[in-house]
């Protein structure tokens, strides 16, 4: 009894403006999925971090999953708004769009964005749930830009394959070591070419 005290106590000190309790556990799990991956997403590990007893979680959430379940509709929702922001104004030229869209994914001012990606795609392989996140993240990212494409000239199916081509390109670069500047802006040069370059 005493112990169910203590965690509504808490409860109470964490929520605040209503859902901010839930909200810290939320950012405390992403911490820990940027820096570990799932596995270090588990309630006692997020008390530690928080500072509270495991019984606090339960105010906010049913269970684990329950809080798994947030986590990917916060990364879904909040990746696929981002890429239709990310993809601009409709008065703006599409060629702008998509020279803004390689600045900021290439820029690298997001580290635990990118580490945040990469550990959603490796909990994809070996979980349902996360694979359909994952799968609408991409889906939302494939047409946005793909549409950019289609506005510089491309017919529908050579702009998919180039937003594909994109996407490839902008994650699978930082999984190689020793990757050359010279070589992305060549990639770089190479998507934004409306109808595929010549020459590069």
């Amino acid at each position: 009894m005493g112990g169910a005290r203590v965690a509504v106590a808490e409860s109470s000190r964490e929520r605040g403006p209503r859902g901010s309790g839930a909200a810290r556990w939320l950012a405390a799990a992403q911490d820990a999925l940027a820096e570990g991956g799932i596995g270090l997403v588990r309630v006692e590990l997020l008390a530690r971090r928080l500072k509270v007893t495991k019984g606090s979680f339960y105010w906010h959430f049913q269970d684990r999953p329950a809080l798994l379940g947030a986590l990917l509709a916060d990364w879904r929702d909040g990746r696929i708004a981002a890429i239709r922001e990310q993809a601009g104004d409709d008065a703006e030229p599409p060629a702008l769009r998509l020279d803004r869209l390689l600045d900021l994914y290439l820029g690298g001012s997001n580290p635990k964005g990118l580490r945040i990606e990469l550990a959603m795609r490796d909990w994809a392989r070996r979980d349902p749930l996360a694979a359909k996140a994952a799968a609408a993240v991409d889906a939302a990212r494939l047409e946005a830009v793909g549409g950019l494409f289609r506005g510089l000239g491309l017919e529908p199916r050579a702009a998919r394959a180039r937003a594909h081509l994109l996407y490839a390109f902008l994650f699978g670069r930082s999984l190689i070591l020793g990757g050359r500047p010279e070589d992305t802006a060549l990639c770089r040069a190479y998507l934004l070419a409306g109808d595929g370059p010549k020459k590069i």
